[in-house]
């Protein structure tokens, strides 16, 4: 068999794995969520910027970490010989942003909305082209910069309608903290990171004991995976790292953040996980993660990272959050207030007059379809009725 008889019996409309299309009725939806959360965005005075779809990885990858390296799609300029790369976040282009291309004094926020591409989508059943949409806010280290960030998100995800919803809150320098202070090998930080992160409390205790770590040491790093819960977890995370003031300014941190959130939003469950390392490469501080309905699943993240600024000559406090559009736009409703019109074609009628008319009701809202309507799905329908162009009451679209 040749190999243009093989080509042909390929399914040309296969898409890869975790690539879709988005059909008109939730493409629709994701609009109006994108626009919903933009319009709150500059609400809440941050601008909106288009980050490029691909760059340099030199910037696209910086402080972000293996895990980002690996999802990112990489391919070489023809032009330079250089490696870009096709961006997997867009919170590094936000920071180059922010650094280079603005280089304001004092307080920045900044917003966007754009698909990203992963090499590698995050489980199963994830897309690897999703909608991001978050919000970004440099140049302010403050208590109250962290709040005003989870407060935007728990704003965004109920103008979307999200119900159920708990927001939980942590802070990856306390295991910074632990392992900078004690004398827990280097060469063993990421094997003890890989198991407070799967909360493995008893082989944290084995490893404990193998490499002989005081019973200090054994305690905090053994304990942490348990401080996850309500407002209980905070005095007993004061009580185990009762000598280690940074640690314990965290806390106060996270303590005026969920006290403000509280009162902000009394619908809003804040709980605590002392032990949720995400994105522990380039966070610095306080991290939240939301989280909606009983799915269990992350509808939106985010936290400090004081330091992704530095490699583009600007080191600017900056913290925010992205939220995946699409598993969120079921709750949006879209409502069609005007009804779609379909002409009805006549080579009897006035053009002009037709055209002028389609112009005036498309001006007005209404959705106007000219050409082959047999099959369409319409409201009313525009014919000549001798003497000028008619608006009809509801009619039957045939069957397909």
């Amino acid at each position: 068999m040749s190999e243009s008889s093989d080509m042909d019996k390929i399914d040309r409309w296969l898409l890869p794995d975790g690539v879709e299309d988005t059909l008109p009725a939730t493409a629709l939806k994701l609009e109006k969520g994108r626009r919903v959360l933009l319009d709150l965005f500059q609400s809440w005075g941050y601008e909106f910027v288009i980050p490029p779809m691909i760059e340099f990885l030199e910037s696209l990858l910086t402080g972000t970490g293996k895990d980002l390296d690996l999802q990112t799609f990489k391919v070489i300029d023809q032009l330079t010989g250089r490696h870009m790369g096709l961006r997997a976040d867009m919170t590094p282009q936000i920071a180059r942003i922010d650094a280079h291309s603005l280089h304001q004094v004092g307080a920045t926020r900044l917003c966007y909305a754009g698909t990203v591409l992963h090499s590698r989508p995050d489980n199963m059943l994830a897309s690897r082209t999703p909608m991001k949409v978050g919000a970004e806010l440099f140049g302010d280290p403050s208590w109250a910069a962290d709040l005003e960030i989870v407060s935007l998100m728990a704003a965004a995800l109920l103008a979307l309608q999200a119900h159920d919803l708990q927001i939980e809150l942590g802070d990856v320098s306390v295991f910074r903290e632990i392992l900078e202070q004690t004398e827990i090998p280097v060469d063993d930080h990421d094997r003890y990171f890989s198991l407070v992160q799967r909360k493995a409390h008893d082989e944290l205790v084995k490893s404990a004991q193998q490499d002989n770590l005081d019973q200090r040491v054994t305690e905090m790093i053994c304990e942490l995976p348990l401080l996850c819960g309500g407002l209980e977890v905070l005095p007993e995370a004061r009580r185990l790292f009762k000598d280690m003031d940074n640690v314990l300014a965290a806390l106060d941190r996270l303590e005026f953040i969920a006290a403000g959130l509280t009162s902000r939003y009394a619908d809003v469950k804040v709980s605590f996980d002392l032990s949720e390392l995400r994105g522990y490469s380039y966070h610095t501080g306080a991290v939240f993660a939301a989280y909606a309905g009983s799915s269990g699943e992350t509808v939106a993240k985010g936290g400090r990272y004081d330091h992704i600024g530095e490699v583009f000559g600007r080191r600017r406090a900056a913290t925010g959050f992205d939220l995946h559009l699409l598993p969120l736009v079921d709750q949006i409703t879209v409502s069609e207030t005007f009804p779609k019109i379909a002409v009805r074609s006549d080579p009897n009628g006035d053009q002009q007059a037709l055209w002028n008319k389609i112009e005036a009701l498309r001006s007005e809202g209404f959705r106007v379809v000219e050409g082959a309507i047999e099959y369409l799905d319409r409201d009313q329908e525009l014919v000549w009725n001798g003497e000028q162009w008619q608006i009809l009451g509801r009619v039957e679209n045939k069957k397909a």
